[in-house]
This record gives structure tokens, sequence and C-alpha cells, in this order.
């Protein structure tokens, strides 16, 4: 056999990520009203993104609730899903390390940077922003 798998066949076991190597999982945010509320918080733009953030309230949900956004600036809609799929590995990436319980995250993506900076560039400029987010003057 040449080591691909045939149609209808599983992947080799080998391929198929443990449970305890997934990464942690967020909840996406949906409604306007949560971007809008992150928009009013704290900020910290880097080359490749924007990252808004902001603590709840102990009577708001828990965990770490992050969204995506790209405007029509960042290009039309194939790159606009582009830069939103980036953000979100990188967040996937990133925000099961350095996010913190209790925070909405608003990850924007800037025009013709996001599609084409290097993955670990992303991820270092993810880690920046949030490290600025967290450590900002009260």
């Amino acid at each position: 056999m040449d080591g691909k798998n045939q149609p209808g066949e599983s992947p080799p076991a080998a391929s198929v990520c443990a449970p305890e190597t997934l990464p942690v999982s967020f909840n996406v945010l949906r409604k306007r009203a949560d971007f809008l509320k992150a928009a009013r918080a704290r900020r910290q733009g880097t080359a490749s993104m924007m990252v808004q953030g902001r603590k709840r309230a102990p009577d708001e949900a828990s965990g770490i609730r992050v969204g995506f956004t790209c405007s029509k600036k960042v290009g039309n809609a194939v790159a606009r899903n582009r830069a939103k799929r980036r953000l979100r590995e990188a967040a996937r990436a990133v925000l099961s390390v350095k996010g913190q319980d209790g925070w909405d995250y608003v990850l924007i993506g800037r025009a013709e940077v996001t599609a084409a900076r290097p993955y670990e560039a992303l991820l270092d400029d993810l880690s920046y922003a949030l490290r600025k987010i967290h450590n900002a003057r009260k």
C-alpha cells in the first residue's frame, strides 16, 4: 500500500489527536451586544490584528468567549474568511494557554496583513496583545 487512505477508510490511529492534546474550547461570541461591550473595553493593536478584551461581571457567562471579525477593507468574502480562519486557529493555540477565565476577546483582522503574516508571527502578536490587555492599569 502507498500509505494513502482509500475512500471509506479511517485514518491511521497515530494521526488522531488524543483527548488531552486537543486545544481548550471556547465559546464564540455571536450577539452584537457582546461585540459592542468588548469594543468599549481594553484594546491592543498588533501588526496583524486588533485585540479587544473585557473582563465580564461575575453574574455573566463563565469561561473564555471569543469573537472574530473582519471588515470589507480586508477584501472580498474569500479574503475575509481566510483571515478569520487564521485568527480562529491562532486563538485555539494561544487562548488555551494565555486566555483568562471570565474574559471576552474579539480578534479583528487587518487588511492584507492577517492572511499573509506567517503563522508563528500571528501567534506572537496574539500573545503580546493578551499580555498587554491583562497587564493594563485598572
